[in-house]
């Protein structure tokens, strides 16, 4: 079956840079008489002398592969040189590796767009220099070209016998009838051949690279002629390499996908996919999964070149294999210590350095259970806002895997089945920070709005990101609020973690918006000492912020909504031009709007106005980031901007609840009980 041409417009320049060993070359290039020699890094334990994660080509060719153990590799090859990884905290120390594969990025990323897939692997958009080349010195017009550039390996290069390969490539490279994808990959060629030069000659290390029309086909490429060569994929070759590849082989068809694929509709190379129509993909798998199975058939991907030079998460892991299994919360609290420690370590990093925070802590574990009936089941994985600090990480880690074991374990725990006790152990943990986004130059956080006056993020001494307050902030105001009753019972032997609502935590920690189906909090490790702690929380906060409820009314109300916050503060005052602009919104410290769903809008509109003309300070809308608004709960949102917008027409058509009232706040908080 014919592949379908994709459009002219995407005739891009993608390559597919992956370095060779590279665990290997570090170690080389600071042990310079390693170079030559079989060698293989090894993350060191105690059983069977580690595992190897790096073996150089030299090893290879002695029979060392990378699943073996360190004692199996010196019984395949008595001569090979095993090279410990650091070891930090108990476990493998990789800053050594991620610090040498930032210095191929920074040459790299001097040619166009860049992203950084992993450590050792990067892809680059050449299609800018490409075309540049091809307007300004085409190929067909040097009279001279590279070594490294001949002997680059283009699939479908047809060759008579006795031709030499290098002037084969150069015929290719230098056609004048060939079309302008192909003269682009040209330029590709010669492009990608000169970084890997650049590479070697600043950091000593060797790469291979794939070069190609997409981001698929360029990372199959790279893998086919290694090391320290380059593959292209002219669009022509495209059948050719997918047609006698194997499923398993392809991006994402490796797992359970792969295996339907194999089972199912009896499809074990790519290229068994072109017997089947779109629509008959799509019935088996769905509208989009059938649509891409259709595409990558073809070799046809939209996926970009993201411009990314740093990771999308950070993360920490470490593995239990066999009789090293932990079995004990103790031993799982030590560990995920350890892994916190090293996880906010590089949080605090990138903070410094590249001015990027981090918002979701997410914990993984691999596990199983002594008596195991449901041998399939997973261990669950939990998240929950990322709170800065080595200690409150770890807090947090401890309490999450808390909550996934309870979930593993089921209704009755780890309580007798029977005659014998069903255990719990666990095989792998890992931690990992999320959601990584640019700190916006020139612009403040949200919690600005909750304030007296503007704050300065800053990092404390243990790493915490802390926004520096002169007078109390709001979320004093509301910590106050919080019902101890959002606490969820628990059964007495499940002390530690519950699931609750978020709260808004005191200056001294951020505030992470999410929504509360995502939540775990975090409490007190006594639950018992929860309520009274809470009490005493709630009666200092009150005495800082001079806020007293005295109303019965309001007593029995619930939780107050969102607009009181912005009525506790005071702000520096305007100028008198400022106080007249419609954009000005000035809330009073001294009268309490009563937000009932029932006289909602002509009672804030009148106090509005009272405020309006009564209170001589306010902020400016324009002065309000939208898109943090645009985060928040719909619900939300919506009271916020009635707040916001007094006169404003309400929208009749917005939903409602079953009762004919519009949510607000209240509704995510349970009744206040006092």
């Amino acid at each position: 079956m014919p592949l379908a041409r994709p459009e002219t417009s995407d005739a891009r320049v993608i390559a597919h840079v992956d370095m060779d060993c590279f665990y290997v070359q570090v170690e080389q290039r600071k042990q310079p008489e390693l170079r030559g020699l079989p060698t293989a890094v090894v993350q060191y334990n105690e059983w069977q002398g580690g595992g190897l994660i790096a073996v150089s080509y030299e090893a290879r060719k002695c029979g060392v592969k990378r699943s073996m153990r360190g004692d199996e590799a010196k019984a395949a090859c008595p001569e090979i040189q095993l090279v410990q990884v650091p070891v930090a905290r108990g476990k493998a120390d990789l800053n050594l590796y991620r610090s040498a594969g930032s210095e191929v990025v920074s040459i790299l990323a001097q040619s166009g767009k860049c992203e950084r897939a992993s450590i050792d692997e990067v892809y680059l958009d050449l299609t800018d220099a490409a075309e540049s080349m091809l307007a300004d010195a085409p190929p067909e017009s040097l009279e001279l070209m590279d070594e490294e550039v001949l002997k680059s390996h283009i699939l479908g290069l047809s060759r008579k016998d006795g031709d030499d390969f290098e002037e084969s490539v150069r015929d290719w490279i230098c056609r004048k009838d060939a079309d302008r994808r192909d003269k682009l990959l040209s330029c590709g060629i010669i492009l990608v051949a000169e970084l890997r030069k650049q590479v070697l000659k600043e950091t000593e290390f060797t790469c291979s690279a794939g070069i190609a029309h997409n981001k698929m086909l360029a990372k199959l490429a790279s893998g086919m002629n290694k090391p320290a060569q380059q593959t292209v994929v002219p669009y022509a070759a495209v059948q050719e390499l997918l047609s006698s590849l194997p499923i398993k082989k392809m991006k994402q068809l490796g797992g359970k996908l792969g295996t339907s694929l194999q089972t199912d509709l009896g499809v074990d190379t790519v290229g068994d996919l072109l017997q089947f129509s779109e629509t008959k993909l799509q019935e088996h798998y769905g509208i989009n999964t059938g649509t891409w199975l259709w595409n990558i058939a073809r070799g046809i991907s939209g996926e970009e070149v993201q411009g990314r030079l740093l990771p999308k998460s950070h993360g920490s892991g470490k593995t239990f294999p066999g009789p090293r299994a932990l079995k004990s919360l103790s031993n799982v609290q030590h560990w995920l210590n350890q892994l916190s420690e090293e996880l906010s370590e590089r949080l605090s990093s990138d903070l410094e350095q590249n001015k990027r925070i981090a918002s979701t802590l997410t914990l993984h574990a691999s596990a199983f259970r002594s008596r195991d009936s449901d041998s399939h089941k997973k261990f669950p994985s939990k998240s929950c806002p990322l709170r800065y600090g080595v200690t409150k990480i770890q807090e947090d880690a401890f309490n999450l895997f808390q909550a996934a074991l309870r979930e593993y374990m089921g209704p009755f725990g780890s309580k007798p089945q029977g005659n014998k006790q069903e255990t719990w152990r666990i095989t792998g943990l890992s931690v990992s920070a999320s959601k990584i986004v640019d700190i916006p130059s020139g612009t403040s956080s949200i919690m600005r709005y909750f304030q007296s006056q503007s704050t300065v993020p800053s990092r404390s001494a243990d790493g915490c990101v802390q926004d520096h307050v002169v007078t109390p902030s709001a979320s004093e105001g509301c910590s106050e609020q919080i019902s101890t009753e959002t606490q969820a019972v628990i059964p007495e032997e499940d002390t530690g973690v519950t699931y609750t609502f978020p709260n808004f935590e005191t200056p001294d920690k951020d505030v992470d918006l999410v929504s509360e189906k995502d939540v775990v909090s975090c409490p007190s490790s006594e639950a018992t000492d929860v309520p009274t702690q809470l009490e005493s929380n709630r009666t200092s906060q009150t005495k800082r912020t001079g806020r007293k409820i005295n109303n019965p009314k309001e007593k029995n109300r619930g939780m107050p909504s969102i607009v009181d916050i912005f009525k506790n503060y005071n702000a520096s005052p305007p100028t008198k031009q400022e106080t007249q602009e419609d954009s000005t919104v000035s809330p009073s410290t001294s009268k309490r709007a009563n937000f009932s769903n029932s006289s909602h809008s002509s009672e804030v509109t009148q106090e509005s106005e009272e405020r309006r003309q009564q209170i001589d300070w306010g902020y400016k809308i324009d002065e309000i980031d939208q898109s943090v608004l645009n985060e928040l709960p719909v619900e939300i949102q919506r009271e916020l901007r009635r707040f916001l917008h007094p006169n404003k027409r309400l929208n009749t058509n917005s939903k409602s609840k079953g009762d004919g009232s519009t949510s607000s706040i209240a509704h995510y908080f349970p009744p206040l009980n006092r």
